[in-house]
């Protein structure tokens, strides 16, 4: 899944070029690297991109190994359940009994070994009907994030303990999230999910008839002149939702491996950055040359290397983002809110910044 608009790193990551396709952490896109990150699991013609329109030329460019038949375009977001659906459309439609694994191009998967064990597990289960998904074993009381209750064990498949899904649980309270890490049977919601084409199918049957509908007038058209046309018909008419609340949280045979080493993150906002680069001895993150700190704790700083230079002086827990046409600073702790700068950027007709 590689459509999302990555606010929460404005006034980076922006519309037309939107966090995914950034190089945030390496010389390479998060694109990149989770398009590479699946190197030695699946040869190119197994991946599949789900993007928008206007996202699309550009990650074609970004990975020219994978068949340009392989990008699904949604003529508008409707939300990951619409997605997904797509892609179980395609598959169903081209590779009947395929097992899907979604995965989203913007996350940080340090451990990739892990990443692919991990994987394999998932597999073994999805291949026994259930619908899998990978939580990450919670390092703070996250809000951002939603959780996952184990239930019953399911033993092990490959290394790994494997457990049914009790519940969901999206962004609780601070005080929720400390007494669900404190209780150690909550993993994070890490938005990765591995089933058979046919099994989700019949969840969106079951509990997203309306979309099941126009998946299927969809599928009906596929490969054909008239996909577009049925396409843009529908789709606009489909319900927005995402795949936890849509089918989820009321799914049969949900199960969890809990993840504890992969060192993952999701790279969602600039605060996120803190976790996967280094730091300096001050504990500042500084991207870009021309920065002079002096009594700077605890900062991010990211130029953008067009001849202004930043100087800070006595300041801790700042986030000074330079786009050249935007300069950001917020706290670290308000740097999760950008989507409230988005929203009155659209409300004064600030598009051009978007």
């Amino acid at each position: 899944m590689a459509g999302g608009g990555g606010t929460r790193l404005w006034p980076l990551s922006r519309q037309a070029r939107p966090k995914q396709m950034l190089p945030l952490i390496e010389d390479r896109t998060l694109f990149q690297t989770a398009v590479q990150r699946l190197s030695g699991l699946f040869p190119p013609e197994r991946i599949v991109v789900v993007t928008s329109k206007g996202q699309s030329e550009e990650l074609r460019k970004q990975s020219p190994e994978l068949p340009a038949s392989n990008f699904l375009i949604e003529p508008e977001p409707r939300g990951t359940a619409a997605a997904i659906g797509l892609v179980a459309a395609h598959l169903q439609t081209k590779h009947p009994g395929a097992i899907m694994v979604i995965l989203t191009a913007d996350h940080y998967i340090g451990n990739e070994v892990e990443f692919h064990r991990h994987l394999e597990s998932a597999v073994e289960l999805a291949n026994e009907g259930k619908l899998v998904t990978l939580g990450i074993e919670p390092s703070y009381p996250a809000t951002l994030y939603g959780y996952i209750q184990q239930g019953r064990p399911l033993g092990k498949r490959g290394d790994y303990e494997t457990f049914e899904v009790k519940r969901f649980k999206e962004k609780p309270s601070k005080e929720e999230a400390e007494r669900m890490i404190a209780g150690g049977d909550h993993t994070w919601n890490s938005g990765m999910f591995i089933w058979k084409a046919q099994r989700i199918w019949e969840e969106f049957e079951l509990q997203m008839p309306d979309l099941h509908a126009a998946l299927v007038k969809i599928q009906k058209v596929w490969g054909t002149l008239e996909l577009g046309e049925v396409l843009g018909y529908e789709w606009p008419r489909i319900a927005a939702q995402t795949i936890d609340y849509g089918v989820m949280e009321n799914a049969r045979d949900v199960a969890v491996i809990p993840a504890k080493d992969m060192d993952w993150n999701d790279v969602g906002s600039w605060n996120s950055l803190f976790d996967v680069l280094e730091l300096d001895d001050s504990g500042n993150l500084i991207i870009g040359e021309k920065y002079l700190g002096i009594d700077s704790r605890n900062s991010l700083v990211h130029s953008n290397g067009q001849g202004r230079m930043i100087v800070t002086v006595g300041v801790s827990d700042l986030v000074v983002v330079d786009t050249g046409d935007v300069l950001l600073i917020c706290s670290k702790e308000s740097s999760q809110d950008l989507r409230k700068v988005i929203a009155r950027l659209k409300e004064n007709g600030l598009e051009n910044y978007l």
